[in-house]
């Protein structure tokens, strides 16, 4: 079973159920999707929220590991993509050297602000967590006391592990940030960081009608 835990965000719920139905829709084997919605989180995830953090999942993402027991892989992922390859494909990358597996991307945003008028920060390591491999039993660690009280800077530049040899890596067709990365038909994951067509301002957006046809399939209803 592919475990993968999708960010929630409330504002836009409608995010992390199109990227559910773009897995499922291409999956070849089973998968467990869960959501890291922060009511269903209460009772671990307590801290307050950092006027940084641009989603209600910015830290909580953490928490995978520990919500696998420590066992086995888990995946997880931003709410604002979509997936158009077979993530058995992507689990197929697993590998037990590493504490984490990402896309190291070199992302130095210009912009100073993200969708829905969050602000944008530069850091080194920006983007890595937004799709992430958990090898579980490596990331004690990411206890949920230590989820609830590291800064932000510890979490997504991975200082919990010690080193960076621990985090290995994954081919770029598995995180493409739209509008960002030079454009490419062949990618497996579509990263709209700097928002989608689901927002009036970037409704025009590298891989826009791609979405929009996966929200219409999620939809759809055969009728009698």
């Amino acid at each position: 079973m592919i475990q993968i835990y999708l960010g929630y965000d409330s504002r836009i719920p409608a995010l992390s159920s199109v990227l559910a139905h773009s897995i499922n829709a291409r999956a070849s084997e089973p998968v467990s999707i869960s959501l890291l919605s922060l009511t269903q989180v209460k009772k671990i995830f307590n801290r307050e929220r950092n006027p940084l953090q641009s989603t209600e999942f910015s830290f909580s993402r953490f928490l995978a590991p520990y919500l696998s027991n420590y066992e086995g892989f888990s995946i997880f992922m931003d709410n604002d993509m979509i997936v158009l390859g077979d993530i058995a494909k992507l689990w197929a990358l697993r590998d037990e050297r590493y504490a984490v597996q990402c896309v190291k991307h070199d992302h130095k945003p210009k912009e100073g602000t993200k969708f829905l008028g969050e602000p944008q920060t530069a850091y080194e390591k920006k983007n890595w967590s937004s799709v992430m491999i958990f090898n579980n039993a490596k990331c004690r660690a990411l206890t949920p006391e230590y989820v609830n009280t590291a800064s932000g800077l510890e979490l997504h530049q991975f200082k919990w592990l010690g080193n960076d040899e621990m985090i290995g890596a994954l081919p770029h067709r598995w995180n493409h940030l739209v509008d960002y990365d030079a454009p490419n038909p062949d990618v497996s994951l579509v990263h709209y960081t700097l928002g989608g067509p689901y927002y009036t301002a970037t409704r025009d957006c590298e891989y826009a009608a791609e979405w929009l046809c996966e929200r219409e399939d999620m939809l759809r209803c055969v009728q009698a």
